[in-house]
């Protein structure tokens, strides 16, 4: 008996295809999440939406836990897109701490998504729901103050900045970060200059 098997064009055609439909998917999983919370997130929301089947969307996901798996990923993704690549191009440092925190502004004061960032929408709503969903959230947010606090470890040993705790300061920063986040949500047009201000306080120190 001679085996038919497909032509490889075809099958690589497939799997673009779904590739595709996946990323539009969680895109707009992340777009809900960002205004809902991930609570709102749902495979059958979902397919409504965006006019798909309720099964092809299990099939690509299996499950709802999977599911905000995934827009956590595809919301990281993004976040590197605009604000971590970029801000790499600039010395370590001071130039790239604050190149950073600018690019995280830029991305809140016109927002990437509906609601803002992700991050700031999402952690709250898992901090204390132990599961998948968290790990994948609280790795995301350690690894973002991990990269605060390397940046500003650096600033310190040039004397750039004041002679204090990286972490500390990382935490300070993010706070702040978040803060501005929601304050940007409730119309407060002041909230990025006033955060700029508090950021360059933190900042601030006489260099050697």
């Amino acid at each position: 008996m001679i085996a038919v098997t497909e032509p490889a064009s075809t099958s690589d055609l497939r799997l673009l295809k779904g590739a595709r439909t996946r990323a539009t998917i969680t895109r707009h999983a992340v777009d809900i999440a960002s205004v809902e919370g991930l609570t709102g997130v749902s495979i059958g929301r979902l397919a409504t939406d965006l006019g798909l089947s309720k099964s092809g969307v299990a099939t690509l996901f299996g499950s709802k836990e999977n599911l905000q798996v995934a827009a956590v990923d595809a919301a990281r993704e993004v976040f590197v897109e605009r604000i971590v690549r970029p801000a790499l191009s600039e010395p370590a440092g001071l130039p790239r701490l604050r190149a950073l925190i600018d690019r995280w502004l830029d991305y809140v004061t016109e927002p990437v998504f509906p609601g803002g960032c992700f991050r700031a929408a999402t952690l709250t709503e898992f901090d204390s729901r132990p599961g998948p969903v968290r790990d994948a959230l609280a790795r995301d947010r350690r690894d973002w103050l991990g990269l605060l606090a390397g940046e500003y470890r650096r600033a310190r040993e040039d004397g750039a900045v004041p002679d204090r705790d990286p972490d500390e300061a990382a935490f300070e920063i993010d706070a702040v970060l978040a803060a501005t986040n929601t304050a940007l949500r409730l119309d407060d047009a002041r909230a990025a200059a006033t955060a700029r201000s508090i950021v360059d306080h933190i900042l601030n120190a006489n260099p050697r």
